[in-house]
């Protein structure tokens, strides 16, 4: 039996498909999902599972540089957005509007996970990065200078 946290199969393929930069899309039950669009689709029924349930067990086994939420969310679902800081603290964080996200940001992503949430503006958009401090660690290696403080956050944030 797997040994780590997620246990899904799709969900697991889907975090071992993500490269630097590709995008993946945690959204709620409600969430226009195209068509065309690799879907992995946890929802069983309202808020199982929940998007902090989620977006911990991704936290656990993927680098996320960047976090994008919909801005409409620190005047509208609080809550939320706090428990998206708490969950990536080490991530940049960008709002972007939520039409954005539904339809531009939707085409745009590599994999799309629903959730069984009803999290009003409960669509957070994933940047895969990378485990800086290892690629750079070779002898004769520079950081550069848009990587250093990542290297540093992650260092930081593993001792």
């Amino acid at each position: 039996m797997k040994k780590s946290n997620i246990l899904n199969k799709e969900l697991c393929t889907a975090i071992a498909a993500m490269g630097h930069t590709d995008m993946m899309i945690v959204c709620d039950a409600g969430f226009p999902i195209p068509n065309d669009a690799w879907r992995v689709d946890l929802a069983v029924v309202q808020d199982v599972p929940d998007l902090e349930t989620v977006l911990s067990a991704i936290a656990d086994e993927m680098i996320v540089e960047k976090v994008s939420y919909a801005a409409e969310m620190a005047k509208n679902n609080p809550p939320l957005l706090e428990k998206v800081e708490r969950i990536f603290p080490a991530s940049n964080m960008e709002p972007v509007p939520h039409a954005q996200i539904l339809s531009e940001m939707a085409q745009k992503a590599k994999v799309i996970v629903r959730t069984g949430a009803f999290d009003p503006w409960g669509n957070i958009l994933l940047y895969s990065g990378v485990d800086a401090p290892v690629w750079f660690s070779k002898p004769g290696l520079n950081v550069p200078e848009e990587y250093a403080e990542r290297v540093r956050q992650m260092k930081e944030g593993n001792e």
